[in-house]
């Protein structure tokens, strides 16, 4: 186990130094058709999470700057606020629109598709960007590590929760996930939580990003009749306000080496933008094309196979948590005297 631990290390390490820095966008750019992302996209309808920096800002102000309505979704109103005026501003689209939730969050979450919902609008785009590395242990509200509460059960319920929006734009829904290169060290494992053995902030990100790229397959196979195609990407490796706080001795290690962060957006803008012709539900993608999931002789390709009962997990956490939540709202928001409800 510790050989192939220090192979896995050793191959991503040479790989990502090679492809996912800012020398690597710019050679891989020498062969982008600038036709593909000069494509406008008015009277389309993008929500993309975790909008108010980095990466995300980056893929909301593009996507606005190409004339779509985009609603950002952000945690922090202040920030929210600040980076909504900052693009509209800067893209003279006065359709972008802020809307506040936390995604480590269930309730938020659910609340917060209730609004969209009803709006009564398709959905074209839904960007899952909204990631997390936190190094130490932290349980949510909700009795959830937070690292895997965000990136995991957060990107798997607003997708699910938002499906009947993107149905409505189908055959041209998609669903983009901003995975990482850090889950290349990394194979899928049925301890979404890392209950087992000493807490460790960037192997749980990685184990966390397998997932969302294991997750895109599976809901390209199970929803591949409802017009809706899914993928995941690889930004690269930008520097970015959440890699600055996560990683500062990475970033100060590969200060000037970084992508910037409208060059982590731009797969994912270019994903946004493409005919579903040319792009393959399920897919993985770096730098406008098709990528591996997976390094040779790391081991990892096999573990794909537990992706059923993974999601079987994220359905019933899901829905034991809305369950618990309709309860509460049925015993203490009527007009009624309350109702106690016992919990075995």
């Amino acid at each position: 186990m510790f050989l192939l631990k220090a192979w896995r290390a050793s191959a991503f390490g040479v790989y990502s130094y090679l492809n996912f820095t800012r020398n690597g966008f710019l050679e891989h750019s020498k062969r982008f058709n600038p036709e593909d992302t000069e494509i406008q996209i008015e009277g389309k309808n993008c929500v993309v999470t975790g909008a108010n920096s980095g990466i995300g800002f980056a893929t909301a102000e593009g996507l606005a700057s190409r004339g779509a309505t985009v609603y950002m979704v952000c945690r922090n109103k202040e920030r929210g606020e600040t980076a909504l005026s900052k693009i509209q501003s800067s893209t003279g689209n006065p359709n972008v629109h802020l809307e506040i939730c936390d995604i480590s969050s269930i309730s938020e979450i659910k609340s917060f598709a209730s609004r969209f919902s009803s709006m009564d609008i398709p959905v074209h785009v839904l960007v899952n960007n909204a990631g997390l590395l936190e190094n130490k242990r932290v349980t949510t509200s909700e009795g959830f590590e937070l690292n895997f509460a965000v990136n995991v059960l957060g990107t798997y319920a607003i997708t699910e929760l938002m499906l009947p929006l993107l149905e409505k734009a189908s055959p041209d829904a998609r669903v983009i996930t901003v995975s990482s290169g850090g889950m290349y060290t990394s194979p899928l494992t049925s301890d979404l939580q890392f209950s087992n053995g000493q807490f460790d902030g960037v192997t749980q990100y990685g184990r966390n990003k397998r997932v969302q790229v294991a997750l895109t397959e599976k809901w390209a196979e199970m929803y591949k009749n409802k017009g809706i195609e899914f993928y995941s990407m690889h930004p690269g490796w930008a520097e970015t306000p959440g890699v600055a706080t996560s990683l500062p001795d990475f970033n100060k290690l590969l200060s000037g080496k970084l992508r910037t962060s409208e060059e982590g957006a731009d797969t994912v803008i270019w994903l946004a933008l493409q005919p579903k012709e040319k792009l393959v539900s399920g897919g993985f993608y770096f730098d406008r094309a098709e990528a591996p999931k997976h390094l040779k002789f790391v081991g990892t390709s096999q573990s794909h196979g537990i992706i059923d009962s993974i999601v079987d997990t994220l359905r019933s956490m899901m829905h034991k948590l809305l369950y618990v939540e309709m309860l509460f709202h049925m015993c203490f928001d009527s007009d009624g005297p309350a109702i106690s409800i016992a919990f075995a």
